[in-house]
């Protein structure tokens, strides 16, 4: 199929974007396209204006700044891979970023685009919410903050109002001095995670668990961020004891089903993936406290 009839407009600044955005009705933006354009193909999503993001060089970006990591909604995926201050203070975004795709994708995709599209098993969905990542929108109105725990509302539904776009991210950089890791399942490399988990994990003096981040995605609408796992966590000591006590706690998290995968095999990959999740971060958790 081809797309519906639309209107496109091309902006070259973020001002104007915003104001197409305010004056038409039933637009989209246009980031990437690599969800956006087969949607369209498949008259999924028939916009009747098409705002395309592209030449607005204000929201390509990665920066440090403050004690913060702020990355544009228009950055590729593919300079997030490849950026030494990512790798520097963020690398969970790295190990994320593997699953995502394939190269080819990764070279048009954009960080906003993915978050935007709210795609409940996108890679780069479970690390926002793992990372508690600030959304920055922006309006002819003007901006406001979302945090992420409050941006998915339903099944591929933003928190964002019909003249919003998200102009950024924000990130605490507290997360560097903490093991990572970011596992998942999926049917072949480059499809969406039937299910992924990722985690971090700090140690205290003693070598216990000072403090861990669990996200677990494709079991809902939106990643599920298991807050009493988390908690319960806190203080055990580093071993496999501790993380199948909290991976047997993933397993009763709610599920859906589909076509293809049942609740109760969602629940059994969440059991396996956040044992292999702590599992990791503890390894690396250990080499950062060694130094």
């Amino acid at each position: 199929m081809k797309p519906a009839p639309f209107i496109y407009h091309d902006p070259q600044n973020l001002s104007e974007a915003v104001n197409l955005l305010a004056t038409n009705e039933n637009a989209r933006v246009l980031a990437g396209g690599q969800s956006l354009m087969p949607m369209m193909n498949f008259r999924y999503v028939m916009p009747d204006h098409l705002i395309d993001l592209n030449k607005v060089s204000e929201l390509s970006y990665i920066r440090v700044e403050g004690g913060t990591l702020k990355i544009g909604a228009m950055t590729r995926q593919r300079d997030i891979e490849f950026s030494s201050e990512i790798g520097k203070h963020c690398p969970l975004l790295h190990a994320a970023l593997a699953h995502v795709g394939h190269r080819q994708t990764r070279n048009r995709g954009t960080l906003g685009g993915s978050l935007c599209h709210q795609d409940p098993s996108a890679e780069l969905v479970n690390a926002a919410a793992l990372l508690g990542a600030t959304m920055h929108a922006v309006s002819r109105r003007g901006t406001r903050d979302i945090p992420f725990a409050d941006f998915a509302l339903a099944y591929m539904t933003t928190a964002l109002e019909s003249d919003e776009l998200l102009s950024g991210i924000t990130l605490t950089l507290s997360i560097k001095s903490m093991g990572y890791a970011f596992v998942e399942f999926a049917r072949r490399h480059g499809d969406f995670a039937i299910v992924a988990c990722s985690a971090l994990l700090s140690l205290d003096a003693q070598g216990s668990i000072a403090d861990a981040s669990i996200a677990l995605s494709g079991l809902n609408h939106a990643p599920t961020r298991p807050a009493a796992i988390e908690q319960a966590l806190r203080g055990q000591p580093l071993e496999a004891a501790t993380f199948k006590a909290a991976a047997a706690e993933a397993e009763k998290l709610d599920a859906g089903a589909d076509a293809y995968v049942t609740s109760a095999y969602r629940q059994h990959l969440a059991r396996v993936l956040t044992y292999r999740a702590l599992e990791q971060a503890a390894a690396r958790a250990k080499e950062i406290q060694h130094g």
